[in-house]
């Protein structure tokens, strides 16, 4: 037998041995799956998820469906033989692990990132479907999250709205940071909130870590209502991509009729207190469990247009949506005429945003 005869009978095990161990070894990556939709003017539960409080409402059997997506989680292991699955698929997709979780964090921040995230979008959606509707909406400094091991942990609650920080009024503008780094160590200072219809003071010690001090808390803005609005979603969707449709709900259930004279119309867009539509991520996902869930009409954030356009949307259209007031009128004229034109998707929308 030759030394390359020999080499190879050697190689060949190694070989397959390598192929085996690579095939099995956990790879940096992530997919991006269709995930459900909601109704948002139906229910969760028995309760109907959008709710008011102050205000007439106006049911309708229509339906405006938010959209998701199922990502793998941070801790999830995928191996090669689950990645080639997933890119045979014609609606799924695979992103390098470090664009979605970057290099450092745990699977508890990103559900407080991802309710925070939710918190934010509710509210600027509840702030924009009201301005559409002529009412003056003020802005506030309110908590999104609150750190279980941190200070304020048992004391303050996410969407407590701040109004008095050791005796300095709190505005949205208001630097809490600086106020915090102000108190003396060891002092308990007093923290005074609007907590629903209550106003609770609470007293909290902040904390010194890496040299800051902290109570532990995430902020955000809020806002003051002239009634009361909240949107009841399941908890374990997290994220801000379903501002556009939680605000087209609000404004649909606050007037008279149907905004989609009962057909089935979903979307996506991050959304804020003035009505902008923002970017989302896994724009193809959404649309791609849109259509199959019945919807005949998609609305678009105008940075998402040029992956819309390519994905598989079948014969539900695609209507571009820059603002709160122009996605009101798309669906209204859609909804008497579903061959009415609509603001088109095109390649050239991203740049342009």
């Amino acid at each position: 037998m030759t030394q390359r005869t020999w080499a190879a009978l050697v190689a060949l095990p190694l070989f397959l041995v390598l192929g085996v161990f690579t095939a099995v070894s956990p790879l940096p990556f992530v997919t991006f799956a269709p995930g459900a939709t909601v109704n948002v003017l139906g229910d969760n539960g028995h309760r109907p998820i959008i709710r008011v409080q102050g205000h007439p409402t106006y049911r309708d059997d229509g339906e405006l469906r938010m959209t998701t997506v199922s990502v793998t989680q941070r801790d999830a292991k995928l191996d090669l033989f689950t990645l080639m699955r997933t890119w045979f698929s014609p609606h799924d997709a695979i992103y390098p692990y470090a664009i979605e979780y970057g290099n450092s964090g745990s699977q508890q921040q990103d559900q407080q990132e991802g309710q925070a995230e939710m918190i934010d979008s509710q509210d600027s959606a509840i702030a924009a479907a009201l301005r559409r509707l002529g009412y003056d909406v003020h802005p506030t400094l309110q908590i999104l999250t609150v750190d279980p091991s941190m200070p304020a942990a048992g004391k303050l609650r996410p969407r407590d709205v701040l109004r008095r920080f050791d005796g300095h009024p709190v505005t949205a503008t208001t630097d809490l940071g600086k106020l915090v780094q102000a108190v003396p160590d060891g002092r308990s200072v007093p923290i005074t909130v609007l907590r629903g219809d209550r106003t609770v003071t609470v007293h909290v010690a902040p904390k010194t870590t890496d040299g800051t001090r902290l109570i532990g808390v995430k902020l955000g803005i809020g806002y003051d209502f002239p009634f009361k609005v909240s949107v009841d979603i399941d908890k374990n969707i997290g994220g801000p991509s379903a501002g556009l449709m939680f605000a087209l709900s609000i404004y649909d259930t606050l007037t008279p009729g149907s905004l989609t004279e009962g057909s089935v119309v979903a979307g996506t867009g991050t959304i804020d207190g003035l009505g902008q539509v923002g970017e989302i991520g896994g724009i193809q996902q959404k649309i791609a469990g849109a259509r199959d869930d019945g919807a005949q009409l998609f609305l678009v954030p105008p940075a998402n247009c040029p992956d819309a356009i390519t994905s598989d949307h079948g014969s539900m259209r695609l209507a571009r949506a820059a603002t709160l007031k122009q996605a009101i009128s798309e669906v209204t004229a859609w909804s008497k005429d579903h061959n009415a034109p609509l603001p088109q998707c095109t390649a050239a929308d991203r740049r342009a945003s």
